[in-house]
């Protein structure tokens, strides 16, 4: 047999390595292997080298274990977030002010835009009884939560609250068209709230008691 030249040598290695056995693996499984090897092979150290070897692998293994804790939680509580802000949250990422809000509800009704604008006037709803401290700044904060909240400073207006809370909803997530009567009634609570004083702390807080 003849002898195989360079080329021909590199041709069938590159073959052998195209085939099934040696298909390239994905970015992540080739990560996750290693993890699991480097995992493995700290094991081994802690069980065959001795008492010292054996502390510092455990030692390794476990700030491994809190480190990817951490992060899976660290990215729980960001999607958490994000989801809030997408699909149940009261505000969009930009943060705007009850009157910037305010007059973004008369420009989209003047233009007709009924169901955009009654959720403007609601979040500067919200955005009000922030700056007033009559409910705290919570990050995805739906209308619902919104509506029990406030009730309890303001219970004089604690149906019209919840109405309001429900009438955004059905614009937002129900597919409800808005209408000029609603924006109607969603503007004029906006007035009432702000020329609305909170129950006194004390009187709220046995009313919940009760």
């Amino acid at each position: 047999m003849s002898p195989i030249g360079r080329e021909e040598a590199a041709r069938r290695a590159a073959e052998e390595l195209l085939k099934s056995p040696y298909e390239r693996e994905s970015l992540p499984d080739m990560l996750l292997r290693r993890f699991n090897q480097f995992v493995g092979d700290l094991a081994d150290a802690a069980l065959g080298n001795g008492p010292v070897g054996g502390i510092i692998a455990s030692v390794v293994i476990l700030a491994l274990v809190v480190a990817a804790a951490a992060l899976v939680s660290w990215q729980l509580r960001r999607m958490s977030r994000r989801r809030g802000l997408v699909t149940g949250g009261l505000y969009g990422e930009r943060v705007r002010t009850a009157d910037e809000h305010r007059r973004a509800a008369e420009r989209l009704a003047g233009e007709g835009r009924w169901s955009e604008a009654i959720q403007e006037r609601l979040r500067a709803i919200a955005r009000d009884l922030e700056e007033r401290a009559l409910v705290d700044g919570m990050p995805g904060r739906t209308a619902d939560e919104l509506a029990a909240e406030a009730a309890a400073a303001l219970p004089d207006l604690a149906r019209e609250l919840t109405a309001a809370a429900r009438s955004f909803d059905d614009v937002t997530y129900g597919g409800v068209p808005g209408t000029p009567e609603a924006y109607a009634t969603m503007a004029g609570l906006d007035d009432r709230l702000r020329q609305t004083r909170p129950v006194p702390l004390a009187v709220a807080v046995a009313g919940e008691a009760s």
